[in-house]
């Protein structure tokens, strides 16, 4: 039977398919920051290579980092069974497990569930399919609309672009009765690929000044840097190569190794080839380190 769910209510439920996920777990939402309850949900499930994680989100072609946020990005490519996907078309958000959906006006993000006016329809049934494999099975209680649901945005998971895929590996033991997770392999990865070639590219001015000036061929040093995350222009600091708002996200969770945009002394693209713990590209270390004495 279908409900009709607002505020808190539609809220909980939210976290009670994502508590409730064993099997399979669909989340599409044009926009996604996660709530810090659906975090600490999402925590339980990381270490359940049989739960297969089914991410979608949307809009924002010039900037995609305003639809996923950097960090819940990092934090779904932790899960060992999961694919990510892109369709820029995506308004409509739904969520799912093995047993239950919802159909909701609410974006999969912090600031939609503690500030507006949301609804949405709760369906409860035996539903047991799988998405990504195009299988739908109903097996007991499941109605043609729970069912059309389900169909429906099974074929906008197929539609939308497949940025990232991680499968378990098991091992089979006890003649085959029985399975050990021997560990995911990441069999698609395009994350890079996809948000450079998608995001805009910062102003040029803003990204590949040099680090110095030439007058007469005397070089004149100057202290200006680049934030690693944005490009933007900043001081120039190995320990805090972020501008403010790009270091206060990146404290959320402190991965030094986390790959960033931008070279901290050039400003030019790195292709993920910088981090906080190497904030400049390894061809522009010794003028780096030549110009500002590291």
């Amino acid at each position: 039977m279908a409900k009709f769910l607002t505020g808190n209510r539609l809220n909980t439920e939210i976290e009670d398919i994502l508590e409730k996920a064993y099997l399979q777990l669909i989340l599409i939402s044009p926009y996604i920051k996660l709530h810090e309850r659906y975090i600490s949900v999402l925590k339980s499930k990381i270490n359940l290579p049989e739960l297969e994680l089914t991410v979608v989100f949307g809009k924002n072609e010039d900037d995609l980092s305003k639809s996923l946020k950097a960090e819940d990005l990092k934090f779904f490519t932790e899960f060992p069974n999961i694919e990510i996907r892109y369709e820029k078309r995506l308004h409509a958000k739904y969520y799912a497990n093995e047993n239950a959906a919802l159909i909701t006006s609410m974006n999969l993000y912090s600031f939609s569930q503690d500030n507006n006016i949301e609804a949405g329809i709760l369906t409860k049934s035996s539903l047991l399919g799988n998405l990504t494999g195009g299988l739908l099975t109903p097996f007991t209680g499941g109605d043609s609309f729970e069912a059309e649901a389900f169909e429906y945005f099974g074929r906008v998971v197929q539609q939308a672009d497949l940025l990232y895929k991680k499968i378990p590996v098991f091992e089979s033991s006890l003649m085959g009765l029985k399975k050990r997770y021997k560990g995911s392999t990441v069999v698609t990865d395009k994350i890079n690929e996809f948000f450079n070639k998608n995001n805009k590219t910062p102003d040029k001015k803003e990204y590949n000044r040099p680090n110095s000036i030439t007058n007469s061929n005397k070089p004149v040093q100057t202290t200006n840097g680049y934030c690693i995350r944005t490009g933007r222009e900043i001081p120039f600091n190995t320990k805090k190569p972020f501008s403010d708002e790009a270091y206060n996200s990146w404290l959320k969770f402190k991965n030094e190794e986390y790959p960033e945009k931008y070279c901290h002394f050039s400003g030019e693209p790195s292709n993920g080839e910088t981090s906080f713990a190497k904030p400049i590209l390894k061809k522009n270390w010794q003028k780096a380190r030549d110009i500002h004495r590291l």
